[in-house]
């Protein structure tokens, strides 16, 4: 039985103090790829999040299937090509639907694909919630959309701060790159902090 505690600690902990992006530094080619402006920032964050939180579902069933059939070892593989298969998924409905967003994203959407955030929270739900954990399905679908709303909250706030630097007065050794990953650096000390949340 799961308690509401446990909920509390496993929210938190994927949203702030496990931050895939900033704590464990996984995902971090769309991170600093497309966290120039907000607008493409959050259809990335919830194109990640979505890919995350189906990719545990199906991941979970797949992994149940491959220590069935005794070859778990096959299990990066099969996890790539499940979220190989989704992200074309939301990349075909992008494309149809949301042509600028699209065109927004550009390379940096076929990426989420070996994005290793997204195989990552793969794998360690497995570890952690899944088959060799002992939990529920349910606890590593909310992990991974917990961990998803981790890496939206992390490269909103980048994008933010990017757009903010755009308009002010960076000395010029610091312009571009530079100042982005100073700014992801202090963002990452303070995310760090908060690991004093769960004791």
């Amino acid at each position: 039985m799961i308690t509401s505690a446990t909920w509390l600690a496993v929210t938190v902990g994927a949203i702030l103090v496990n931050n895939y992006v900033l704590c464990q530094f996984l995902g971090i080619c769309p991170f600093l790829g497309v966290s120039k402006k907000v607008d493409t920032a959050l259809g990335m964050g919830l194109a990640v999040t979505f890919v995350m939180g189906i990719a545990s579902v199906f991941t979970w069933l797949v992994q149940k299937l491959l220590v069935a059939l005794g070859i778990e070892y096959l299990q990066t593989i099969a996890f790539i090509l499940v979220i190989a298969a989704l992200v074309q998924l939301i990349e075909m409905t992008l494309k149809k639907f949301m042509p600028s967003l699209y065109s927004a994203l550009g390379v940096y959407l076929p990426l989420i694909t070996t994005n290793c955030a997204v195989l990552g929270v793969a794998i360690l739900n497995i570890q952690s919630f899944g088959v060799v954990g002992g939990l529920s399905l349910l606890a590593s679908f909310l992990n991974a959309v917990f961990s998803g709303l981790g890496f939206l909250l992390a490269i909103l706030l980048l994008a933010g701060i990017r757009e903010r630097m755009d308009v002010d007065a960076v000395p010029k050794p610091f312009k571009g790159f530079p100042i982005t990953l100073i700014t992801a650096s202090i963002m990452s000390m303070a995310f760090v902090a908060f690991g004093g949340l769960l004791g």
